[in-house]
């Protein structure tokens, strides 16, 4: 190789620089062979700029005067000049002269300002640019390490993977060898020349022989082979953004089926739960109806909590798709219909308010049948003593002894009438009660009301027929009371005083024997109060017993005395002093069994006390506690305290502690369940019921989740949309102030002030107004009349952000269909990977412009119809 100039380092760049002017001066059909003197009268070098530039010089000089070449060299330094390119100490005249140095000075100049200037990788410089454009091609080759533009460059197999990375067909990189530099260099200048149109700009021998193979040197030639693959690299560029746009639509038509799915199947099994919720076909029995509140458990305990866990998420994938879809540039999702978020929780309150009145008819009914059962036990008991006490009453009265008996057993007849219509008078209260009991079995819709009320209907026919029978006798002896004259007073005084006295023990023995049913202390409080005034008066009731006792003894010694035949029977009255006695006994006996019955139902009220007092202990910390959190967490979503991600971990930190608190409303399920048990319907130690909790912490769960999700969707616009975390502070700032009820939401014209505050032109004109009901328009599209803070930041992230466009994905279409207005289902397929090709093969409407061919797709319609402009 030729040595010129400063030495070594001015021959290989004459002979890398010639080779690069010879690959733009092959175009216009001609060749240099010494730089420096083919370059001497300007005619050359004027036309490489042109070839290079695309442009017109000047009309040249065609003389061969000194004065014509300077004037050449001058017109193409001029133009290079005009470039941009600061031409330091070269002038024309030594170009003239043929200087190597400035020759080739100029050469490079060229060479950075038209070949390797425009060359710009994520906004690098151009050296840096072309040094990152090859690392990045050759980041997948073993041994390929490019670092700079020297020493990386020396075993050939940079070289080698750049031409394999583009051109795999022409080299078989696998069997390439490290230690053979010279055959991999050769390699790649030999398959560059004959099938890149890269001419050999460098020596094999001399980059293997130099320790530092000259950088200016690689660089021109590593330009060439950029400039030769741009084409690929626009094409890869263009269907990158293809299968980035097309992903995101994937994935978001995926969301949507998702959601259709998840709603549709909610909605369907609140279909289902309702009319069981809303069926209130009564029961007959106290077990049926606590096997259906058992049940109604069962529901609220397994089936219920899934599905709010169901209606949580479904609510979270909506919003998560609308902020893709607004992130994407694509019109907003609008679900089938009835299955909008509203549907779901308009068709969700239905369910609870059936829930609600399910539950409310469930303990109704219990207390209803336990009534029921109550009145109908009391009304049985009550008319078995009053059948006993009416058995042989009628054929009693339908006796006709007074026609044979003597004027004594006359009188004592109408004295022992006397006696029974004073028993009957007396049992008048109890035929009464039994009646008043079957009116209210009846208006209670007791399920055996015709058995109770034919049995109410024969006492009263009987209750009748004894009072006419009773009128009937009395009205008889009466006649044949003027022929009896002996009266045995002290038989009619023991009748009087017995009867009373059976009567009230009749009735002490059945209200000793009464069933009762309470629900509070002070209830059974009463009873023991009023069991214990009863007791006071036995012992006068004693003293009246031993009285009656001392007057049928006293008619006993009459008998004896004066050997009266009274046939050892009371004429009066038909109670013994036996009956007397048996019945009292009864009566002492029956006093201890209630004492006990008290005792026991005292401490089982005691315990439904400390059952009401334990629930409403922790049902007065767990309400107040759910309230705390969620005031808090409203707290955290619209203070400003660090970044989103400082709030989100705030949050779930929150969350965290809130599952944990789930134990305790656990137990306190428990200790309701215990409370329904026990047939407990009132607590007067809490406000709070066990539905109030249930809302509660659902509402708090929904409320907690709902807020995560808000976070994560700045988080998500602020990283998609590139807002820093100062702009995201001043958004917050800026919402927080104007949102004066802390309601989380600005009204149109705290929205409006907040905009001016940021320094929107937004005037009270009617051109003023329009550009605010534009923005209204983008940030309420639903017209609810009023902007949340999500909808607030992508409007601001909108207005600053860039984002893909319709105009932009077809433009990249155009790239892959090479400039033509239509794209075929080969180019597709060879451009786009293969999911996303059939996607776009499947969806792109046919061309039908006048440049068509067979199988031509409309690339147009389908860039538009992907931001919602047209129907996909």
């Amino acid at each position: 190789m030729e040595k010129v100039g400063d030495g070594e380092k001015w021959g290989n760049w004459k002979e890398t620089f010639t080779a690069w002017c010879n690959s733009h001066l092959r175009k216009a059909g001609t060749q240099i062979e010494n730089i420096e003197e083919d370059f001497r009268d300007g005619l050359k070098l004027m036309l490489l700029l042109e070839v290079i530039s695309g442009e017109r010089l000047a009309k040249p000089e065609r003389g061969k005067m000194r004065v014509h070449k300077i004037s050449n060299v001058n017109k193409a330094l001029d133009f290079i000049a005009s470039k941009g390119v600061k031409l330091v100490s070269i002038g024309a005249e030594e170009i003239v002269d043929g200087n190597v140095k400035m020759t080739l000075g100029m050469i490079w100049t060229i060479i950075l300002r038209f070949a390797i200037q425009d060359i710009s990788v994520e906004e690098t410089s151009a050296k840096e640019g072309l040094l990152l454009w090859c690392q990045r091609k050759t980041a997948p080759y073993k041994n390929v390490n490019i670092q700079n533009f020297h020493i990386s460059w020396k075993d050939g197999l940079g070289f080698c993977a750049l031409i394999h990375r583009h051109r795999p067909e022409l080299i078989d990189y696998g069997k390439l060898r490290k230690d053979d530099p010279l055959t991999n260099l050769n390699t790649a200048f030999d398959v560059a020349e004959k099938y890149l149109d890269i001419p050999k700009m460098l020596d094999a021998e001399d980059i293997v022989g130099t320790a530092r193979p000259d950088e200016k040197a690689i660089m021109t030639y590593v330009s060439s082979f950029y400039h030769a693959f741009s084409g690929a690299q626009k094409a890869e560029t263009a269907a990158n953004r293809i299968c980035k746009v097309l992903a995101v639509n994937q994935e978001n038509e995926q969301l949507m089926e998702d959601y259709e799915k998840l709603a549709s199947d909610l909605l369907e099994w609140i279909r289902r739960t309702i009319p069981w919720l809303e069926n209130r076909a009564p029961e007959n029995t106290m077990h049926a109806m606590q096997q259906k509140l058992e049940d109604f458990r069962d529901y609220r305990r397994l089936h219920k909590p899934p599905k709010v866990q169901e209606k949580c998420q479904l609510e979270i994938n909506f919003n998560t798709l609308q902020t893709k879809l607004r992130l994407s540039n694509r019109p907003a999702f609008m679900p089938s219909e009835g299955r909008m978020v509203s549907d779901i929780n308009n068709a969700w309150g239905c369910l609870e308010q059936a829930e609600k009145g399910y539950e409310e008819w469930l303990l109704n009914e219990i207390r209803r049948l336990e009534r029921l059962d109550h009145l109908a036990e009391k009304f049985r008991q009550k008319a078995s003593i009053h059948e006993a006490w009416t058995d042989g009453k009628e054929a009693m009265l339908r006796q006709k002894d007074y026609e044979t008996a003597t004027l004594s057993e006359i009188k004592a007849l109408l004295k022992k009438h006397e006696a029974f219509e004073s028993d009957l008078a007396a049992h008048q209260d109890r035929v009464e009660q039994i009646a008043a009991i079957a009116q209210e079995l009846n208006e209670l819709d007791y399920y055996d009301s015709p058995s109770v009320n034919a049995r109410c209907q024969k006492i009263c026919d009987q209750w009748d027929n004894l009072g006419a029978l009773t009128q009937k006798r009395r009205e008889a002896l009466e006649r044949t009371e003027k022929l009896l004259e002996t009266i045995d007073q002290l038989y009619l005084e023991y009748a009087k005083r017995a009867a009373p006295f059976n009567n009230w023990m009749e009735g002490a023995m059945e209200d000793l024997q009464d069933t009762f049913i309470v629900h509070t202390i002070e209830e059974i409080q009463g009873l023991t109060t009023a069991h214990e005034q009863f007791k006071a008066t036995l012992p006068d009731a004693d003293k009246e017993r031993l009285a009656i006792l001392g007057i049928h003894n006293e008619v006993s010694k009459i008998v004896q005395t004066y050997h009266v035949n009274m046939a050892g029977t009371n004429p009066y009255t038909t109670i013994t002093p036996q009956e007397i006695n048996g019945k009292w006994e009864h009566v002492r006996q029956l006093v201890p069994r209630r004492d006990q019955a008290l005792t026991e139902e005292h401490a089982r009220q005691q315990h439904n006390e400390r059952l009401r007092k334990q629930f409403g202990a922790q049902a007065n910390v767990i309400g107040p506690w759910i309230q705390t959190k969620m005031e808090e967490i409203g707290r955290i979503s619209i203070e400003m305290h660090g970044t989103l991600e400082d709030q989100l971990n705030h949050l779930r930190q929150y969350e965290k502690s809130i599952v944990n608190y789930k134990p305790k409303i656990d137990q306190l399920e428990g200790d309701h369940q215990l409370i329904q048990e026990a047939l407990i319907f009132d607590n007067k130690h809490t406000n709070y019921t066990m539905e109030h909790i249930r809302v509660g912490w659902e509402q708090l769960l929904t409320t907690i989740a709902r807020t995560i999700n808000e976070v994560e969707n700045q988080i998500l616009t602020r990283d998609a949309k590139g807002i820093s975390q100062e702009q995201m502070n001043e958004f917050r700032a800026s919402f927080n102030h104007f949102d004066r009820d802390h309601s989380g939401t600005l009204g149109p014209e705290e929205f409006k002030a907040c905009l001016i505050s940021l320094g929107y032109d937004i005037g009270n004109d009617p051109q003023g107004e329009a550009e605010f009901a534009r923005i209204m328009s983008i940030v309420d599209p639903n017209r609810l009349g009023v902007v949340t803070f999500q909808a607030f930041i992508d409007f601001m992230s909108r207005e600053t952000a860039d984002t893909d466009t319709a105009d932009q994905v077809m433009a990249s279409f155009k790239i892959l269909a090479g400039d033509k207005n239509y794209i075929t289902v080969d180019e597709l397929r060879r451009e786009l990977p293969p999911d996303q090709a059939e996607y776009c093969i499947a969806r792109m409407a046919p061309y039908t412009g006048p440049d068509a061919v067979p199988g031509a797709l409309d690339y147009m319609s389908f860039s538009t119809a992907l931001y919602g402009e047209s129907d996909l």
